[in-house]
């Protein structure tokens, strides 16, 4: 179970008041939809009365004309109710959907919104699961659960009153039954909220469970374990399916009280009747008014548990949705953000040090008091080897997440200082793992800039060497299908390198952006990058010497601490770590290089092997 499972210690009014400023618009057609709905209850139970008169009038007195006009009373009225009642579902279908858009819209700008840091901790299908059920839930409690629940309510009392005016002996033996099912009633609240919640976080884990198995299909099928995965998925739904069945249950045990408590004191009721008629205590129309009437509240009755289980699974699912909403942005605008004038670019980090939120204390800081300057149009190539810190300070200058001491500067200016926009604009990232959107090629380069011109799109695929675009179904229009996972993941880094370079930032970060390309493709876009570093402050983190090459200076990152600064030879000469770390980097390279050769070797034997035969 995820740690978002925590049941909600409010009660059930106090959470789902909170739903006020997003129903408020819906309200004035809700409340019109309640007294349309009371108002067919009002005629559903004036036809009763109808019969009251009809049976110790005209049936009494055997005038046939007059039960002629009774039966077209009872008509009228039946057609009216009808109209109330399909004018009741008019007025709250559409106001429930506005509900809905905005509270999804809210949401989704919520999470937009929370830092990084939040969705590291949420499970994707947990939120989901909230925007999508949850929601649903919220609607259809709204537009048909909060009405009818009230107008049965409002009804149970008038039709009461009314039992108790016919006749109060019978009225109250009624009356008298509605205690052990109002006292069911709150126990059935307790019961039900729990195993509600527990359910709607079930299937939130469930699918969870099922986009990781999607986006991992590759990852599965390669290694044999789609039955594990199956295996996995069927324990989380059979642990569902038992959560539902206890729900179901407890439905029944209220539906059982709901029913059977009624139709007892409905059977005592007839009983009584009967006797009383006999005494002449009661006429037969009083009678027949009394069952008549008692027959219409049954559905009232009988759809109470339906509206109360309702009811609580809206609570749940508002909890739910609070639970994000209310999640607190660490990473905000400042109240009055600083404009940066005629920057010039430069990137500093002032003893920064950092550790993550949940780290115990025990832990060092993942960056331990780094103090590095990056000069303006410098390209400063960041190694180490992994795990020393390198992505970690390079998500910092974006605020991706926060310092927890010191500060990055950008031209003097404390990146907390300044807006997010504004930060985002000056500085460009591309990340090793290259993430794009189900979205055209066009739509994804121009993310950063989507008013970029033709020209600059261009310029960028060509530094980042991407021009492969070109060969695709419909060239810059094509769809490059979810998380761009129909393209190679070279081709992905190089989409999302032509990203960073076409925001046109003065400030370019990037964190292994070349790391799944080959030796000659990344020679090329080297080559081509080099006209844009000219004019760039650049932060690179570097896995390969050739990447290190395309930089000014070379900070060594060790245990989260910028231990050596210089250019490569002198860094060579003067640093034991830093001759280890590029060995590193050499080996993986010579190693890249064979297996390229040998892929190149092969190509060539099978395009030999095919002239021969032919």
């Amino acid at each position: 179970m995820s740690e978002t499972t925590s049941p909600a210690a409010t009660g059930t009014v106090a959470t789902l008041k909170r739903l006020h400023p997003f129903v408020r618009q819906a309200l004035p057609r809700i409340y019109v939809a309640m007294v349309v709905s009371l108002g067919a209850s009002v005629v559903a139970l004036a036809i009763p009365q109808v019969l009251q008169w009809m049976v110790d009038g005209p049936l009494a007195d055997g005038d046939a004309s007059q039960i002629w006009l009774a039966a077209g009373i009872v008509l009228t009225l039946g057609v009216l109710e009808a109209l109330l009642i399909g004018a009741r579902r008019a007025l709250v279908l559409t106001p429930g959907t506005h509900v809905e858009a905005r509270m999804r819209n809210a949401l989704y700008a919520q999470l937009q919104d929370l830092p990084v840091a939040f969705h590291d901790r949420w499970p994707s299908g947990q939120l989901l699961s909230r925007a999508v059920s949850d929601l649903n839930l919220i609607r259809r409690w709204l537009s048909f659960g909060l009405v009818l629940l009230v107008v049965n309510v409002l009804t149970l009392i008038g039709g009461i009153v009314i039992l108790l005016s016919l006749n109060w002996v019978l009225g109250l033996i009624f009356a008298a039954a509605a205690v052990p099912v109002i006292a069911y009633g709150l126990a059935f609240e307790r019961k039900y909220s729990d195993v509600a919640r527990r359910s709607q976080d079930q299937a939130g884990d469930l699918a969870t469970s099922v986009e990781e198995s999607v986006h991992g299909i590759r990852v599965l099928k390669a290694f044999g374990r789609s039955r594990y995965a199956l295996k996995r998925f069927e324990r989380q739904a059979e642990q569902l399916r038992g959560t539902e069945i206890e729900k179901a249950k407890a439905i029944a045990g209220i539906w059982l009280y709901l029913t059977l408590i009624p139709d007892l004191a409905f059977g005592l009721c007839l009983v009584v009747g009967v006797w009383l008629a006999s005494t002449g205590a009661s006429s037969v129309g009083q009678l027949v008014a009394f069952f008549a009437t008692g027959t219409v509240l049954l559905f009232p009755i009988w759809s109470m548990g339906y509206f109360l289980a309702m009811t609580l699974d809206a609570k749940t699912a508002t909890s739910r949705f609070f639970e994000v909403m209310d999640s607190v942005n660490t990473i905000e605008d400042p109240a009055e953000p600083v404009a940066i004038v005629d920057g010039q670019g430069e990137l500093r980090f002032d003893d920064v040090h950092f550790r993550y939120q949940d780290a115990p204390e025990s832990f060092p800081d993942l960056i331990d008091g780094v103090t590095l300057t990056v000069r303006p149009g410098e390209t400063m190539a960041l190694v180490g080897l992994t795990g020393s810190g390198k992505s970690t300070l390079t998500a910092l200058t974006t605020r991706l997440y926060d310092v927890t001491g010191g500060a990055v500067r950008v031209d003097g200016v404390d990146v907390r200082e300044l807006s997010r926009d504004d930060l985002r604009s000056r500085i460009a990232m591309a990340f090793e793992e290259a993430t794009l959107f189900s979205q055209t090629v066009r739509e994804n380069v121009l993310l950063g800039r989507p008013d970029a011109s033709e020209e600059d799109l261009r310029e960028a695929l060509e530094i980042a060497q991407a021009t492969f675009v070109d060969d695709l179904p419909q060239g810059l229009d094509t769809k490059v299908g979810e998380e761009g996972l129909s393209l190679s993941g070279g081709q992905r880094q190089r989409l999302a390198l032509a990203r960073a370079i076409a925001a046109r930032p003065s400030i370019l970060v990037l964190d292994d952006p070349l790391s799944a390309l080959d030796v000659d493709t990344e020679a090329l876009v080297e080559a081509a990058l080099r006209r844009v570093l000219a004019t760039t402050t650049a932060l690179i983190v570097a896995h390969r010497p050739s990447t290190v090459a395309l930089a000014d200076r070379v900070a060594l990152l060790e245990n989260g601490r910028v231990t050596a600064v210089g250019t490569h030879s002198e860094l060579l000469v003067s640093s034991p770590h830093y001759r280890f770390v590029i060995s590193s980097f050499d080996a993986d390279e010579r190693a890249e290089q064979r297996e390229t050769d040998e892929r190149a070797a092969a190509a060539r034997h099978d395009r030999t092997t095919k002239e021969v035969a032919s």
